[in-house]
């Protein structure tokens, strides 16, 4: 499953994907983390930096739509990796975005759903 969710994460020029766009219900995503695909089983964000940035993000399950997301700068990511071991990474601006983005998605969160929270 996962060597099949960074292809298809590749073939869509993404730096996210997590299985919950593909129809899979386990709490798995890859991540574009320092250039590299990186599996993320189970993660965790356990600290958020008070700072946060708001840009534009796309997403692969919404072809052509962009909307202002704010995130956290710096978070303290808990995930188990593919072989089995527990890690903890923490993750500033571009990757720390990506992570936010994908465990949104684990979560049922949507960028639109930011939108509408800007729009009450």
């Amino acid at each position: 499953m996962i060597k099949d969710m960074t292809e298809t994460m590749h073939a869509a020029d993404g730096v996210g994907l997590a299985a919950s766009q593909v129809g899979r219900t386990e709490r798995v995503c890859i991540a574009v983390i320092g250039g590299r695909a990186t599996p993320i089983i189970n993660p965790a964000i356990t600290d958020r930096s008070m700072e946060t940035d708001a840009d534009q993000e796309g997403c692969l399950s919404l072809p052509n739509v962009w909307v202002i997301v704010p995130r956290h700068t710096v978070i303290t990511l808990e995930y188990t990796d593919i072989k089995g071991k527990k890690q903890q990474r923490r993750l500033t601006r571009f990757d720390a975005r990506v992570v936010q983005h994908e465990v949104d998605h684990l979560d049922g969160v949507l960028i639109v759903d930011y939108a509408a929270r800007t729009d009450a």
